[in-house]
Formats: C-alpha cells, sequence, structure tokens
C-alpha cells in the first residue's frame, strides 16, 4: 500500500509538517501523543508483524499503539513521506547498565540543514520526547529533563544518558552503522521471543500527555501532572480497562481485557 501521509497526519493530530528541525519536534511529539508505547500483543504470546500494511492496520486504521519496531516503522515512514533525510540504526538497550545487550532498539539518525539529529518515537517511558541533537556533547534540556551523548570507547558507540538526580542514566547505545530489514525482523524476533527480553513478560506502556507522561509497568501506573509524579497500584480489571481507554485511548476487546488481566497476575511471579 502507498503510505497516506494526510490520514496519519489526521491521526496524530497535525495538519503539516515542514521539513526543519522544528518540524521534527512536532511530528515526533505529536505521534508520541497519539500512538502510546505498548506491548500488549507480545505479553499475550503474538509476534508484531512489521509489513507496512500489518503496522498501518493496527497503528492507524485499529488506533492501538505498538513497542519500538511499530512505532519506529510507522515514524520511519512518515519521516521518508515528508521528505526527510534518514538513516534507520539498531540501538543497544542499558538500562543503566555498563553495557549493552544486542542491538534490539530502532532509532533513526535525521540529517537536516547538515546536522544530525537522534529521532525515536519508540522507546517510551524515560526517553527524550525530542530529537537529541548528535554533533555534540553539550547537557541537552528536554522540558523539565535533561539528556546528554556520551561517547564509549569500549563499544565505539554515543550513549543517551538522561540526568537522574546527580546520576546519569544510560538508556541506549547507538552508532552508525547500516541496519537492514532483515536486522530488525531477527531483532523483532528476540525481543518478542527471548526470555531474557522483558517484552514477553511484563506489561510496559508509556504515553506523552498535555501534562507529562503517563506510564503503566504491569499493575503499576504513574502519572506525572505539573511536574509531580502520581502512582497508584491497578486492583481491578474495571481498573486496568478505564487506564486504557481514559489515558492510552485504547479500545479493546472484553476477551483481550480478560487475558490480559489473567496475564498480569502472574506478572512478577518466580
Amino acid at each position: 500500500m502507498a503510505f497516506d501521509i494526510a490520514i496519519y497526519l489526521n491521526r496524530i493530530g497535525l495538519a503539516r509538517v515542514p521539513t526543519t528541525v522544528d518540524g521534527l519536534v512536532a511530528l515526533q511529539q505529536a505521534q508520541m501523543r497519539a500512538i502510546p508505547f505498548e506491548n500488549i500483543d507480545v505479553l499475550l504470546g503474538h509476534i508484531p508483524n512489521l509489513t507496512e500494511d500489518s503496522i498501518w492496520a493496527k497503528l492507524i486504521d485499529a488506533r492501538r499503539g505498538g513497542y519500538c519496531f511499530e512505532l519506529n516503522k510507522l515514524f520511519g515512514l512518515a519521516l521518508e513521506a515528508l521528505g526527510f533525510t534518514i538513516q534507520p540504526i539498531l540501538g543497544r538497550v542499558r538500562m543503566g547498565a555498563v553495557e549493552g545487550g544486542p542491538r534490539t532498539h530502532q532509532a533513526f539518525i535525521v540529517t537536516i540543514d547538515g546536522a544530525d539529529w537522534l529521532a525515536d518515537a519508540g522507546f517510551g517511558g524515560p526517553a527524550p520526547i525530542k530529537p537529541l541533537r548528535i554533533d555534540t556533547e553539550e547537557l541537552q534540556a528536554v522540558g523539565r529533563d535533561v539528556f546528554r551523548l556520551r561517547a564509549d570507547s569500549a563499544s565505539g558507540e554515543l550513549v543517551v544518558e538522561r540526568k537522574n538526580g546527580n546520576e546519569w542514566f544510560a538508556l541506549y547505545g547507538f552508532d552508525r552503522a547500516s541496519a537492514l530489514p532483515s536486522d530488525f525482523e531477527g531483532a523483532n524476533f528476540i525481543c518478542a521471543r527471548w526470555d531474557r527480553s522483558p517484552f514477553p513478560s511484563s506489561l510496559m506502556m508509556s504515553v506523552l500527555t498535555a501534562e507529562g507522561t503517563a506510564n503503566l509497568l504491569n499493575k503499576d501506573f504513574s502519572m506525572i501532572r505539573n511536574q509531580t509524579e502520581e502512582t497508584e497500584t491497578l486492583k481491578t480489571k474495571t481498573e486496568l480497562q478505564r487506564l486504557l481507554s481514559d489515558v492510552f485511548r485504547l479500545q479493546l476487546p472484553r476477551s483481550t481485557i480478560e487475558s490480559l488481566w489473567e496475564k498480569l497476575g502472574s506478572c512478577g511471579r518466580v
């Protein structure tokens, strides 16, 4: 199918996007507000289909979310349709570790007026909500958060780090190695099936809101409101359904809610 940029922009609530840095920022943030990070299908035992038709059917027609390979596949198609110059890359997730794991996170290097930007609409949670300038080691403020790209001589990667209090927390590392469709297919399978991947065993959801970010890890929900974090633990299936509908804007079949709640009952057990 041909990528219909008008329908995509309507889905994320934008009228037009210039091929500028401001346009790139607006596009990433609009997708992160409209289409949540969620791994429901993987948690329920499915391997996401990364064909363009399947991504469109799920994220646009069915108004679902997805995890990085789905979200950034859609994001990349939109970037190309709009005329941005992009390079797909695969990063190594660290989440605080000294070293990264296998290459299992998709993102993009976007070149605008000779400058390179790391654009990523699919990491969720603690990730920056706007692109980061790649060719600088200076601190980069993103809303109330501060990030940096640190050169790691051991791995040859640039590491995306977020400042947590007085400490730096590593999110993922990346380099400029070319990534092919087969690389993303293999990484997608690893994320969906590997017993050391978090996605088959834990519910992970995130969406950008007007006030901050909403996150759900299994039954633990957190919401940033006016720079204050509010938390709660879901106790009933009805609370889960309300949260999915009202905050993440997902309208799921009752059978899916039933299966998801049953799965959450076993999450975290040894």
